[in-house]
């Protein structure tokens, strides 16, 4: 996946980088990332991450609503974290990430076998 290895580069902890590499492959992709948090009011935030401009901060309680809070005790669970750590570490570390992935300011092509997976 070339979104990880953008963002593989040092910039997250062992920990995020694992949380965010689970829900990028289980919505499969960041095309269906971004579109989950477009679709779900955050239209704003996420975009910015994908721009060349600064990112806009999301909290985790955000996090929980675009994500859904489900979705986020799963990948906790999956993590062996918490659920509020997960929604922080996500919070703080996704904007990064997607940033990371989008140097161009926009989405990278989607890879083959990146599709929309609801893997929860």
């Amino acid at each position: 996946m070339s979104w990880l290895k953008a963002i593989a580069g040092g910039v997250l902890g062992a920990e995020a980088l694992s949380l965010i590499k689970q829900y990028v492959e289980k919505e499969g992709g960041l095309d269906a990332v971004v579109s989950n948090f477009q679709n779900g009011g955050y239209r704003r935030q996420v975009e910015s991450w994908i721009s060349t401009g600064k990112n806009q901060a999301i909290s985790g309680i955000e996090i929980g609503q675009a994500i859904g809070i489900d979705k986020v005790k799963k990948l906790a669970e999956s993590a062996g974290i918490d659920v509020n750590k997960a929604r922080d570490l996500l919070a703080e570390y996704l904007p990064i990430a997607i940033d990371k992935a989008t140097p161009e300011g926009k989405l990278p092509a989607p890879e083959p076998g990146d599709v929309k997976k609801s893997g929860y």
